[in-house]
């Protein structure tokens, strides 16, 4: 998949394209459909299927400190994207500037002059540009005056509700990973560095990863059965979110113990997958109570990852 930030850089390698619009947090069920029609319309049509999406998302650039953490960062975007099949993504820069625009200037520069569109896909709520006047029915009637079909898809429905990033997000947020799976169509995932710790987990016999992570989705505070990812590799563990209450810490921290694995990944990238929440934070006695804790965490958790849904 080729990846722009500028519809210049393109422009003149395209002859038509099927492209659909958004943020596409979590790129999650609803996304994926809409990106299986555009690359399903544009095989048939002998277009090229496009993406056009933003960074930073919108909200971050509108609420500032106040917008709410991002499901996925743009790396992990694009790679959903590019595993669907998609051959274009456009990574738009998000300025206030760019909100401000008439939608009926995007699109025609950006989107006819810029993209060669020829099919526009859309979600079923979409809307976009200035006072969010480009919806279904003004980006018809541009279809009609430029030249390109418009196609808006129903919502996808998961367990009688409307699949939706703020869903998911909600639903992470309360610990529930295991019931945003089917929405996600996979598990949530945090990536991040393993950093240097305190290295207590050493000194109690169960080493953890200490996960530097970026501005992603960390959900509620608690143990967790999960899958850590590295190189490729994915390998059980149990995960602890939160301020280490036994030895008085303050700071929010990730940590994950990967069960059976003894190498050094000091500065490796990793990816952890949360499976399903096993338990609360808890502030125990001292660290002969939390060593028998853990132990009984890693049970339930070798458990749980050996169900057959259960795999990343």
């Amino acid at each position: 998949m080729i990846v722009v930030t500028r519809v210049e850089d393109i422009h003149e390698a395209l002859s038509g394209v099927c492209l659909t619009i958004g943020n596409f947090d979590g790129v999650h069920m609803g996304h994926a459909k809409l990106l299986a029609r555009v690359r399903d319309r544009a095989a048939a049509a002998s277009l090229v299927s496009a993406a056009l999406t933003f960074d930073p998302h919108p909200r971050k650039v509108l609420l500032g400190a106040a917008a709410p953490p991002a499901i996925t960062g743009t790396e992990h975007k694009l790679e959903c994207m590019e595993a669907m099949g998609l051959q274009l993504a456009v990574v738009l820069p998000f300025t206030r500037e760019l909100a401000a625009r008439e939608p009926e200037d995007f699109v025609r520069e950006v989107l006819v002059e810029g993209l060669c569109l020829k099919h526009l896909v859309i979600g079923y709520d979409y809307a976009f540009g200035k006072g969010r006047k480009g919806n279904f029915e003004l980006l018809s009637a541009l279809g009609q005056k430029y030249g390109f079909g418009v196609e808006r898809l129903d919502p996808v429905i998961i367990n009688g509700a409307v699949v939706s990033s703020t869903r998911i997000r909600d639903m992470v947020l309360a610990g529930n990973v295991w019931d945003a799976r089917p929405l996600l169509g996979r598990f949530h995932q945090v990536r991040g560095t393993v950093a240097h710790g305190h290295k207590r987990g050493r000194k109690l016999g169960f080493p953890t990863a200490n996960l530097a992570f970026r501005e992603e989705l960390v959900p509620l505070s608690g143990v967790y059965a999960v899958w850590v990812e590295l190189d490729g590799v994915v390998r059980p563990g149990v995960a602890n979110i939160g301020k280490n209450p036994t030895f008085g810490e303050f700071e929010m921290s990730v940590e994950a113990h990967i069960l059976d694995f003894k190498g050094k990944i000091y500065g490796e990238h990793i990816r952890v997958h949360f499976v399903q929440r096993i338990r609360s934070e808890k502030k125990f006695s001292g660290p002969d109570e939390l060593i028998a804790r853990i132990r009984e965490d890693i049970g339930l958790a070798r458990m749980i990852l050996a169900a057959p849904d259960a795999r990343p």
